[in-house]
C-alpha cells in the first residue's frame, strides 16, 4: 500500500496530469474513473499501473479484480492521497497511467476532423466524442490546439480517445495528410451546410469560436460552410457547431 505523497507513482501521476510536455516525454497520460478505465481495458490499451483508494464502488472493485487478473500493476493508496492527485470535484478513487497508443491514419481517408485553435478542453472533448460517433477516421490537431490527452479533454471525450486516431501535426503535415480531400472550414460567412454536397471525401476544419480559424486553416480550406440559424443567434460554440456539421456529413451520406 502506498502511504507517502512522495511515492514515485503518485509523483508521476501528478506530473502527467499537469503538463503536456510531461506527457510527451513520458509517452503516457492519466485517466480517472471507472468508466474511462473500463473503456481503456475494452479497447486494449497498455497500462503502466493503476491506483485505487478506500471507498471504491462495487463496480470499481470488480474492475480492480479484472485489472489484477490481467496482471496489470494495481496498488492501493491510503487515506486521501489519491484524492489530492485527482482533478475531479468528486473523485471515484480510481486512477490509471496508460501508454500512448497512436492509431494509424487510413491510407485513403474520406472523413477527417481538424480542430483548429480549440483551447477549451470541454469543446475539444465534445468534438472527439462526436468524431467517434460519426465515423471520423482521424483527428488532426494543428499547433495551438489544446492537448487532446489533458485530463479535462479525456473526461469530456468519454472514451473516444481509445477508438480514434488522434495526431498532433504541423500544418505542412496536415496538408500532406489531406491531399486529395475537399477541405471545408466552418465559418459563419460560409455557404449553408444544407446546400453543400458533403458526400465526397472531405476534411472538416472547426475553428475556435473566440478567435476563429487560423491563417493556415483559411489557406488550406477550399470552401467555407456555415450552419443556418434563426433569430439573432450569431454562433454556436465550437463543440456544438462541429458536432452539427459532422452529423450533417453522416446524414447526407446515408441518403445516397
Amino acid at each position: 500500500m502506498i502511504t507517502s505523497s512522495q511515492n514515485p507513482k503518485l509523483k508521476l501521476a501528478r506530473a502527467l496530469m499537469g503538463r503536456a510536455k510531461e506527457r510527451r516525454e513520458a509517452n503516457a497520460f492519466v485517466v480517472e474513473g471507472v468508466r474511462l478505465i473500463e473503456e481503456a481495458v475494452t479497447a486494449g490499451w497498455k497500462f503502466q499501473f493503476v491506483l485505487f483508494s478506500d471507498g471504491l464502488s462495487e463496480r470499481g472493485l470488480d474492475l480492480v479484480k479484472i485489472l489484477t487478473a490481467y496482471r496489470i500493476d494495481v496498488e492501493e493508496v491510503s487515506g486521501d492521497l489519491l484524492q489530492k492527485v485527482s482533478e475531479t470535484e468528486t473523485p471515484q478513487g480510481l486512477l490509471a497511467v496508460l501508454e500512448f497508443t497512436e492509431f494509424p491514419i487510413p491510407e485513403v481517408p474520406d472523413f477527417i476532423l481538424i480542430p483548429d485553435r480549440i483551447r477549451d478542453p470541454g469543446n475539444l472533448g465534445t468534438l472527439l466524442r462526436t468524431a467517434a460517433a460519426t465515423g471520423v477516421q482521424a483527428v488532426l490537431l494543428p499547433p495551438d490546439t489544446t492537448d487532446a490527452f489533458a485530463p479535462k479533454v479525456l473526461r469530456a471525450g468519454m472514451g473516444a480517445h481509445f477508438r480514434l486516431p488522434i495526431h498532433s501535426l504541423t500544418w505542412e503535415d496536415i496538408k500532406a495528410q489531406t491531399n486529395g480531400l475537399e477541405i471545408y472550414l466552418s465559418d459563419m460567412d460560409g455557404q449553408s451546410c444544407w446546400d453543400t454536397d458533403l458526400r465526397k471525401p472531405l476534411a472538416l476544419i472547426v475553428g475556435s469560436e473566440a478567435e476563429g480559424a487560423s491563417d493556415e486553416a483559411r489557406r488550406l480550406a477550399a470552401q467555407k460552410i456555415c450552419i443556418p440559424m434563426a433569430g439573432k443567434v450569431e454562433s454556436l460554440n465550437a463543440g456544438v457547431a462541429g458536432s452539427v456539421l459532422m452529423f450533417e456529413v453522416v446524414r447526407q451520406r446515408a441518403t445516397t
